[in-house]
């Protein structure tokens, strides 16, 4: 008698584990956004930075390169804005069944 309660315990335990950890790992899934991120966000235009000041400095040299660095991280920041809404679009339109 004892054993058969022990064993409906344990069984309840389990499965009430196995759901609670099903709950949690489909909702950290489902929110992430992998474009979106502080780090992406500095690489991006961090690139755009340097490709604008090096395309600046050879057509105008020291001012030139201050100027394409500007442009270059405005247009950085466009592009990762851009690729973050994208992927969340993405995201939305794909969890359709």
């Amino acid at each position: 008698m004892k054993t058969r309660k022990t064993a409906k315990v344990w069984a309840l335990a389990l499965l009430g584990s196995l759901l609670l950890s099903m709950a949690v790992s489909t909702d950290a899934q489902t929110r992430r956004n992998p474009e979106a991120g502080k780090k992406k966000a500095a690489r991006r235009i961090g690139i755009g930075t340097a490709i604008g000041a090096g395309a600046g400095a050879l057509i105008n040299g020291k001012k030139g390169a201050l100027i394409g660095a500007g442009i270059g991280a405005g247009s950085g920041g466009v592009y990762h804005v851009y690729k973050k809404r994208k992927a969340r679009r993405h995201r939305r339109h794909s969890r359709r069944y």
